[in-house]
This record gives structure tokens, sequence and C-alpha cells, in this order.
């Protein structure tokens, strides 16, 4: 579609195709996706797969708090338009929307470990779709775990008074916003990143006895794992798959494992003996870090109910929304290095 450079707006520069004395632009038609999280781990997937796919039917919408931060300027220079917008206000958020097909929605529990919050900046993603005409959302959640460990229930701490995993529960709890809302929504179930080697500090620790430890509360049970990136690769399959994938809840991961095949392919990659440290959630929650009540509770969630979180986790299907889906050991092939070794 060609249409006359003078209703552009702002000033605005157009590639020139001279005409009988007019200078035209040709607009393409590409769906914009909002992506919030954009300079993120998930939401930085997202972006750079559609970015890196020259025939997408998509185009990118960053959204970060930081436009001059380092990887902003990098999405911009892949192609994105970069856009601020703070989700703590739906006005904000409703900016960032304006014109477009879809979004990806994320939040971050550790910027302020309140699941309270997180229900908030849900309650405003939803107030300003709603305001938008987006054809097709996707919602990065987890389970509510007080639908499988009550509040009463002893066999772990509640925390907060309210939650038993706040890192879950807040995200599981919010899923009914966007149904109540009527929002044309895929709820993506992701799972334990491998990244978390690297960043997170649960990374393999040097002992007294010179071999290295990953500890956990898992028994023998599997831990779905993905890499951060492939979550992101994984949402674009579903904006590929259209309005098709709305309604649908879907868990994605990138491999089941347990601590002792994860700490064998460890020492694999790294050269070094690395063993699994099977500890009680009562030892974890004790670790003092913060955060390590939530996550040992999370851990004792995955193994005591492992059959239902990892039954809605489907490799098969993850591979089919991103061919290019990471093992662990194609993971440790590229991330091995950059995991410290305290």
């Amino acid at each position: 579609m060609w249409i006359p450079a003078t209703t552009l707006k702002n000033g605005a520069k157009p590639k020139s195709h001279m005409s009988r004395n007019l200078i035209y632009i040709k607009m393409d038609n590409k769906k914009i996706i909002t992506v919030f999280g954009a300079t993120g781990a998930q939401g930085g997937g997202l972006a750079r797969a559609i970015l890196a796919d020259k025939n997408s039917e998509f185009k990118v919408r960053a959204v970060t708090r930081d436009a001059s931060s380092e990887k902003a300027k990098a999405l911009q220079q892949l192609g994105a338009e970069v856009v601020t917008a703070n989700i703590d206000y739906a006005g904000s958020i409703k900016n960032a929307l304006e014109g477009a097909y879809g979004a990806f929605f994320v939040t971050f529990f550790w910027d302020h470990f309140s699941a309270e919050k997180e229900v908030e900046e849900v309650s405003n993603f939803v107030t300003a779709a709603k305001e938008s005409n987006l054809k097709h959302i996707i919602w990065s959640t987890l389970e509510d775990t007080r639908n499988w460990v009550p509040l009463d229930d002893d066999r772990m701490p509640t925390l907060n008074g309210k939650y038993k995993v706040p890192h879950f529960d807040g995200k599981g709890a919010a899923d009914q916003l966007y149904t109540q809302a009527g929002l044309p929504t895929t709820f993506l179930r992701t799972s334990f990143f491998w990244d978390n080697f690297v960043y997170f500090g649960m990374g393999p620790k040097k002992a007294d006895d010179g071999n290295y430890y990953i500890a956990f509360p898992m028994d023998d049970k599997k831990l779905c794992g993905i890499a951060s990136e492939d979550i992101g690769k994984c949402a674009y399959g579903i904006f590929k798959k259209g309005i098709s994938e709305v309604g649908k809840t879907i868990g994605i991961a990138g491999e089941k494992l347990s601590g002792y095949e994860m700490a064998a392919k460890m020492s694999a990659a790294l050269g070094k003996n690395v063993i699994f440290n099977n500890v009680t959630p009562e030892m974890y929650r004790g670790f003092g870090f913060p955060g390590a009540d939530d996550l040992g509770n999370m851990f004792q969630f995955k193994r005591d109910f492992n059959d239902d979180f990892n039954g809605v986790r489907n490799i098969d299907y993850a591979v089919s929304l991103n061919p290019e889906l990471k093992s662990f050991d194609k993971w440790l092939s590229v991330n091995a290095s950059r995991i410290p070794l305290a």
C-alpha cells in the first residue's frame, strides 16, 4: 500500500518513490506485538525471535523502563520500536498497546518480592488491554499452588499469611483477571530457568572435599527446565499459530531431569565433579538468602506434585512451537563457561 507522504505525522522522513512530483511511502502491513519485559529474558527472547525472522508477519514494539539502556539500544538496532512504560500505571501500558495486534505480558516477582504487587501489575495490564483492541495476548504465568496445598495444610509453611509459593501464587491467582475480562489470552506456563545456574546463585558450590554441589529438595523427581530465551521463542510460535491458541493453557519445558541427571551433565560440561545434594525442604528454606523460603516451598511443590506439574508441560509441543528448543546438554554447550564456580 502506498500513501501520500503529506499524511505522515511528526515530521517523519519517508523513503521516497517519485511519481507526478509527489513523495510516497510504502506502508508495511505487519502486525505489532507489544512485548513487555523486552530487555529481560522471556520478553527479550520473543523480541529477538520476531526480529530474526525476516518473513515474519509481526513487528516488535519493545517496552522497557529505560530506553537508553544497552539492551534497549540493541533491540532498536535490530529493528524494534522501543518505547518506555511503567506497569504500575494502566495509562502508561495503554499507550504502549496503541495500535497493537497482540501483547506479551510478564511480571518479575524478584524486583519487589510481593505477590500482591504482581496481582496489581496484572490488574493494570488487564485494565489497559480492555481499552485496547488486542486480538491475542500471551500471559507468562505459573500455578496457584494453594489449589494443591491449602493455607491450613501444614506440609509446607504458609508465607506472608497468604501464600505457599508467593512467586507462583500471585501469577496463578491473576489468571482469572484475564478470563473475567473476556480478553483473548493464551496462558503460558513456564519451567525452571536453567539460566538460574548463571544468574541466581544456584550454580555448583565447591565443598571442602573438592567436589562441587548443586542443592535443592527434589529427591529423585524430575525437574522441568528450559532455557529462558526459549520461552520467548515458544511465545513467538504461539503468536504464529494465531487466535486458535486463545483460551488455552500451554505448558512448556526443554527437558525433564532429576537433580542427579543434571549434576552428571554439568560434570561433563564443566570438567568438574558435580554432585547433587538432595537437601530437605526445611534445610533449603533455612539457607537464609532472600526468597529461600519461597524457593524451598517451590521445589517441595514440584516434588510432591510432580506428576501434576510435569504433566502439563509438554516438550513435544514446545518443539512444535520452537524447533530450536534446547536440551540441557545443548544449553550447557553454550552457557557452561558462564556458570560461576564458587
